[in-house]
């Protein structure tokens, strides 16, 4: 039977129907849902990619790749394709309190190879995912589909049906994946609740600027007067800039309007004030993110299991949205492989990947609210403690092994070739 239906997403009545039989949906084609598809594609299962967007060309927000992810796509492959298509290294994480630097972390004290950031637009990332994906005979794209019911038979999921381009498919799948972000259909149909922890105090209102000189190096926290700003050069030619501001607290501002904004703005990062004066012209050119640590109340059911923001929302601080998503894919690809292959994608069995990703994750957000806490925190107190903490940071051991952590993620995140398959992909 069909459960979790929702007629918002209907399509017409007299439109066509099909339905199709894969191994894994995935439901999602962001950095999470793509990575996942490759492994699983390269270990012999077949994969149907069910995702919203009729094309790549769509908004995105994370752009910093760690350490960590830059390692997994490289030994998928992906990491130089995508690099070649344009992107800015970043080898430094500095915090500046006005003109001084407290806060200096040089990653080429990281192993090699991989010891810098990478400032890449997530599209070239996908791109270069999605093309691989296309070379495998067992690989099939719905895009420009949306997720209006989850098909389930004896509790256990066991598909989706999408409404897309005045079609509805059923896709029948041994295992249903979401990998559709921090709002996710998938979980919604699936009934399963999620936890909002508001234990951020503050908002971003995100924009960019042209920038022609040559890009920096660093990602850096500026913190002058009023609230702090991310800065980090964006591909191509552009700086991002993300203002702070209390949560909630937008509304009241963009209710004095635009050149009020841009003071505040201009005043918080004064070596970026011409640009803001010259380039900023309307309120539509900022993003505001609403900043929340989020956890969906389970990760897997029989049959379904959840991935990336899908499971885990997370703050911008320390660049970890796309970096954990990439190692979900890379952890659960062993678990639910072998799940395939022994014919039971129950919830037992898929615990293997949800209970010790769930302890990752839980130091993740621990480490974010230390981090948001030492970085953004106003006032005083907060001003005299400040130095020493970076300087704690900086000199000591307990500094070096919490930068590796927001570098690399967990140890135990790395791509399984072993399972991979001898049967090579068709020819493009």
């Amino acid at each position: 039977m069909v459960a979790s239906t929702d007629s918002t997403g209907s399509t017409d009545a007299n439109a066509a129907t099909e339905t199709s039989s894969t191994d894994v949906c995935v439901v999602g084609g962001g950095p999470a849902g793509l990575t996942l598809a490759l492994l699983l594609l390269r270990s012999g299962v077949r994969v149907t990619l069910i995702e919203r967007s009729a094309s790549l060309e769509r908004a995105y927000r994370g752009e910093i790749l760690q350490p960590g992810g830059l390692a997994l796509l490289d030994q998928l492959g992906v990491l130089a394709p995508a690099a070649a298509r344009g992107g800015y290294a970043l080898d430094r994480f500095q915090l500046v309190e006005r003109d001084r630097v407290l806060l200096d972390i040089d990653y080429a004290s990281l192993p090699t190879p991989h010891r810098s950031m990478l400032s890449i637009p997530q599209r070239h990332v996908l791109e270069e995912l999605l093309g691989r994906c296309r070379t495998f005979d067992g690989f099939r794209a719905l895009s420009g589909y949306r997720v209006t019911s989850l098909v389930e038979e004896g509790g256990a999921v066991r598909g989706a049906v999408a409404d897309g381009r005045g079609r509805r498919r059923t896709v029948r799948a041994r295992c249903v994946v979401g990998a559709d972000g921090r709002f996710s259909k998938t979980r919604r149909l699936a009934g399963i609740g999620s936890d909002r922890h508001d234990v951020f105090d503050f908002d971003v209102l995100w924009f960019k600027l042209p920038w022609a000189g040559a890009p920096g190096r660093e990602v850096r926290v500026f913190r002058a007067a009023g609230s702090p700003v991310l800065v980090y050069p964006s591909f191509p030619g552009s700086v991002q800039l993300g203002w702070t501001l209390p949560h909630k607290g937008y509304a009241a501002l963009a209710e004095r309007g635009i050149d009020h904004v841009k003071a505040e703005i201009c005043r918080a990062v004064p070596g970026y004030a011409g640009l803001i004066r010259e380039r900023i012209g309307a309120l539509t050119d900022f993003t505001l993110l609403d900043v929340f640590a989020g956890r969906a109340r389970e990760w897997v059911r029989d049959g379904l299991v959840l991935i990336g923001d899908s499971a885990h929302t997370h703050s911008p601080l320390g660049a970890q949205g796309i970096n954990l998503a990439i190692q979900d894919a890379a952890l659960l690809h062993p678990v639910l492989v072998d799940a395939l292959h022994a014919g039971d994608v129950r919830a037992g069995r898929l615990n293997a990947y949800a209970v010790p990703r769930s302890r990752d994750v839980e130091q993740v957000m621990k480490m974010q609210t230390m981090q948001a806490k030492a970085m953004l925190s106003q006032g005083r107190v907060a001003r005299a403690v400040r130095p020493r903490l970076a300087a704690l940071v900086q000199h000591t051991p307990l500094g070096s092994r919490i930068t590796r952590r927001i570098a690399h993620g967990s140890p135990r995140a790395r791509v399984r070739s072993d399972l991979f398959t001898p049967v090579l992909p068709v020819a493009p």
